[in-house]
């Protein structure tokens, strides 16, 4: 697995110096937020879908979870995950580094609101070894998101005292609102 299209395509856009190489995996959410040492919220994770006869992938908070039903309210199918040959043939990295960056083919790119909540975010960088550093502005610049929207529920959620998602879109919104960071988007 190579980082180099990656590299190249942050490069272009001034951000090869903000990716971060690890002595370990940083595959999961879990072993990226280790080994960079930040929560597991700041981990910028790339889920890779099916759209058809391509694929897309959206990018959110390591502690949020897509909701299906929205998902399928906004794009009118079914989220299904790509399998790892598909993963590596749709995005050029295969899985534990997928990223938005220096993807082999076109694909759509969006990213969730859950990420908003951070200053800083952690995507992988083509390796399940790797990361790049980015705010959320200069991640939607540099992954060429076609916008932000609203589909995810985060885990620990301070409303939910730390016992799981917080399931209600009105609260996860209020939250978004209420530090001026509430953003809509879609296909």
């Amino acid at each position: 697995m190579s980082m180099e299209p990656a590299r190249a395509w942050l490069a272009q856009r001034g951000f090869e110096e903000r990716i971060r190489t690890f002595e370990v995996s940083s595959a999961t959410v879990e072993l990226a937020a280790q080994a960079l040492g930040v929560e597991p919220g700041h981990i910028a994770k790339t889920i890779s879908l099916y759209d058809g006869e391509s694929a897309m992938v959206i990018l959110a908070a390591g502690d949020a979870k897509i909701d299906n039903r929205k998902f399928k309210e906004r794009f009118g199918f079914k989220a299904k995950m790509l399998s790892p040959e598909d993963a590596l043939r749709f995005t050029g990295h295969e899985v534990g580094g997928i990223c938005p960056f220096g993807l082999a083919s076109p694909l759509r790119v969006y990213l969730d609101v859950s990420l908003r909540r951070f200053d800083t975010v952690y995507p992988a960088c083509g390796t399940a070894n790797s990361a790049v550093r980015l705010t959320c502005d200069e991640l939607e610049k540099a992954s060429e998101a076609l916008g932000w929207w609203t589909s995810a529920s985060c885990r620990n959620n301070r409303r939910t005292g730390g016992t799981g998602y917080d399931r209600t879109r009105s609260d996860f919104c209020k939250n978004h609102r209420r530090r001026g960071k509430h953003l809509q988007g879609g296909p």
